[in-house]
């Protein structure tokens, strides 16, 4: 359940300096309810206040990144970083001069990523691969997002976020489909009732 959080290499840095002992939820609810004060604070717009937003999100819910997750409520804080991730690229973007277009297919690109993360937990193939432990975790997302807001950069680390995850996202599907075995094809040819059988 923990790599469903998707962090990235901070946030389990600081996971691992926490040693484990913070549960996930409150610091994950804490991030997201900050990330949405900041936002709302800079009326979306890539402002001090608003490029703060991913570092105190990072202090917060990065901490408990270590945590089993065992716990009955602890999945609930998988949501809401998701949620902090999906309304800070937005809001950053949208007030940021970034092109809509260029907005929407970045959080689409971020949700087929966690979407390959929730498929293969149903499947039981363990932690992420390389190619999605490359994708920076949401902390490395919200970090290079607001980097590129702080130089002045927004619509290039859009575009530069947006062509890396795509471009991994390509490679752990053809790294996936190259994995699977295929089946052996049946021969059905001399079974009765096959497309071999004799029809007299």
């Amino acid at each position: 359940m923990r790599f469903l959080r998707d962090d990235g290499h901070l946030a389990r840095l600081l996971g691992r300096l926490a040693g484990g002992a913070l549960p996930p939820l409150p610091p994950a609810a804490a991030a997201a309810l900050v990330t949405g004060v900041l936002l709302a604070a800079g009326l979306g717009a890539a402002t001090g206040i608003t490029l703060f937003a991913p570092v105190a999100a990072l202090l917060l819910a990065g901490a408990a990144s270590a945590h089993p997750h065992g716990g009955r409520h602890d999945p609930l804080a998988v949501p809401l970083l998701r949620g902090a991730e999906y309304l800070y690229l937005l809001a950053l973007g949208t007030g940021g001069g970034v092109p809509g277009p260029l907005v929407f297919v970045l959080l689409v690109v971020v949700a087929l990523h966690h979407c390959g993360t929730v498929c293969r937990a149903r499947q039981g193939a363990g932690p992420p691969d390389r190619a999605a432990r490359a994708a920076l975790g949401w902390d490395g997302r919200m970090l290079l997002a607001a980097a590129g807001g702080a130089l002045g950069w927004l619509p290039f680390a859009f575009g530069a976020l947006t062509g890396y995850l795509a471009v991994l996202l390509a490679y752990g599907a053809v790294a996936g489909w190259a994995r699977t075995p295929v089946a052996d094809l049946a021969d059905t040819g001399d079974e009765p009732g096959g497309a071999g059988a004799s029809t007299t």
